[in-house]
């Protein structure tokens, strides 16, 4: 009997230290092949990745600015929700059926140098051509290549939700000069190839309905031109679903147009009923 009970604690303590080890190996791999597309530094508070129900919950994801700015987070995400394809993992592929992504915040800031934080990203950089022979491109571009395909996802739904953007102008004397902008942007999109295309995704969905772009000079070009597909199934989200409505209204038309026909039609059946009953009456 003890012999038993031996071996369910030491199973029990093998799972457990199993499941703490999952959560710790898929933290850095997303902490780093982040790092690897930004530049910058991820920081995830807590992760759990679910077996059974297969669910991924990140809690208080922040995206880190580099040395020489005031202030630490560039991104702060209090939540991301992820379900993923279990059989795909084993394939080493990784298929996220759904994401849900709540930004709370992107901090932009322009440190006493006049340096802008935003153009430390990766995937907001043109690529320039190197110089050389023209072998050194080739081998340059495989090798980009190579990383790329590491990074290689699969979202098949996105929700993406975006409560502000806050600039900060620390490049004048004194305390620096705020701006708020309430994105309140809550949107969804579908197909997201690679992390590269997430976020871009995500930093030019939170600047493109604020006056940051004039403030900063910064050229979001870039990163509209990685987000471009994912923003393009956006809009013809948005149509489907504005035909979707137009249809319903339509047809609800259509219906309360033959109801009040068929209740005109009653009336007047009721009405000639009356009629004739009170006519009858009379005649006697």
């Amino acid at each position: 009997m003890k012999k038993v009970l031996v071996v369910i604690i030491c199973v029990a303590v093998a799972l457990v230290l199993l499941s703490s080890a999952k959560d710790i190996i898929v933290k850095v791999s997303v902490e780093k092949g982040t790092e690897l597309v930004t530049g910058l530094r991820l920081g995830i508070k807590s992760m759990h990745v679910g077996i059974i129900r297969t669910v991924v919950s990140i809690k208080d994801l922040r995206l880190f600015n580099p040395e020489g700015y005031p202030e630490k987070a560039m991104l702060d995400a209090p939540e991301v929700y992820v379900a993923y394809d279990l059989p795909a993992v084993f394939k080493s592929k990784v298929h996220l059926t759904e994401m849900r992504f709540n930004l709370k915040e992107l901090t932009v800031i322009k440190n006493k140098n006049g340096e802008l934080n935003l153009n430390s990203l990766k995937m907001a950089k043109k690529e320039k051509p190197q110089k050389g022979t023209a072998k050194e491109p080739a081998k340059t571009k495989e090798k980009a290549a190579k990383k790329e395909k590491a990074m290689e996802i699969q979202i098949d739904n996105l929700e993406l939700k975006i409560g502000k953007v806050v600039y900060k102008d620390y490049s004048k004397d004194g305390v620096p000069e705020v701006k708020e902008f309430n994105v309140n942007l809550d949107e969804r999109y579908k197909n997201i190839k690679d992390m590269r295309m997430l976020t871009s995704l995500i930093i030019f969905s939170a600047l493109k309905n604020t006056a940051v772009a004039q403030l900063t000079g910064f050229d979001a070009g870039e990163l509209k031109a990685n987000a471009q597909e994912a923003l393009s199934s956006a809009k013809e989200m948005a149509r489907e679903s504005a035909g979707t409505m137009k249809k319903a209204a339509a047809e609800t038309k259509v219906v309360a147009k033959e109801v009040g026909r068929d209740v005109k039609a009653g009336a007047q059946k009721v009405g000639s009923a009356v009629k004739g009953l009170f006519g009858g009456n009379k005649g006697e």
